[in-house]
């Protein structure tokens, strides 16, 4: 066999090797419809998951009780409003709200789908670390059967502390993990690595740190074949540090945001929501 021939095989063998392949799921369809619908132009993700003891503080303020009951009427208030599927494409719930019904008696969910809003669940289990994978295909499972159709994980990344690589990796994994099970349930997963605010970093730090965080996730997610195409994204915005003295405008925010994403966000990703406030929209 001639040198060249040799040198032609192998170059395909390793080609073959090294390419990404992408697993071909039963979802696959649904999940890049949800997504796109989520990233419906001028509509945003309310954001409605609050633990029971945080919503439990917003029922302080006005004198109200923290029970089961009201919490269940708050949470109807939020998604029963007039007309809000004209803004909203989908809310974020907290599991006990996923489960319990309405006070005209259909579960949430159901009532969100006759109203055009998508349903959406909190999965993870604590932020510091990716706190939440085990046993996290049976929940996706049963979430997807009663009615949600995407879900959230927020893991952290703190430039005070290093970040030393185990912590990006980690991070960057478990976020990874969670999006190919999700998916195999059939829920759009949200990707939510935050880089955290606290500290005196600049905001070039900012960038290179989110540069690094950021292409590690989408390395991880690559090798565990998730579809990216349906999958939504929820960065951080680039930001000096909260005690940093050097502050940057909303001009430069802006212009550092943008050149991280178009860094390392692949093309085939539907959309990326901005920061997210408790009770408001993405």
């Amino acid at each position: 066999m001639s040198f060249a021939l040799k040198t032609s095989i192998a170059t395909k063998a390793v080609s073959r090797r090294s390419t990404v392949v992408v697993r071909a799921g039963k979802y696959d369809e649904e999940l890049i419809k949800t997504a796109k619908a989520i990233a419906s132009p001028g509509k945003g993700i309310l954001a409605m998951d609050e633990s029971n003891a945080t919503c439990g503080k917003r029922l302080e303020t006005i004198g109200v009780e923290n029970t089961v009951e009201n919490r269940r009427t708050y949470r109807e208030l939020l998604i029963s409003a007039p007309g809000l599927s004209q803004f909203i494409s989908g809310a974020i719930l907290f599991e006990e709200t996923l489960y319990q019904t309405t006070k005209a008696g259909p579960k949430f969910p159901e009532v969100m789908t006759t109203a055009g809003i998508i349903p959406g669940i909190k999965v993870d289990k604590g932020e510091s670390w990716c706190m939440g994978l085990d046993g996290l295909d049976a929940r996706t499972a049963d979430y997807y059967k009663v009615g949600a159709r995407f879900c959230k994980w927020r893991s952290t990344v703190n430039i005070s502390a290093g970040p030393t690589a185990i912590a990006v990796r980690n991070c960057a994994y478990g976020l990874a993990r969670y999006a190919a099970i999700a998916q195999a349930s059939g829920l759009v997963p949200i990707v939510e690595p935050e880089v955290i605010l606290d500290g005196d970093h600049d905001i070039d730090q900012t960038i290179e740190v989110a540069q690094a965080v950021w292409a590690e996730t989408f390395k991880y997610m690559a090798d565990n074949k998730v579809l990216l195409e349906g999958i939504l994204l929820k960065p951080s915005m680039v930001t000096p540090g909260a005690e940093c003295k050097a502050r940057a405008t909303p001009e430069q925010v802006a212009d550092y945001t943008l050149k991280m994403l178009r860094r390392r966000v692949p093309p085939a990703v539907p959309d990326a929501a901005p920061p997210r406030a408790p009770c408001r929209t993405w």
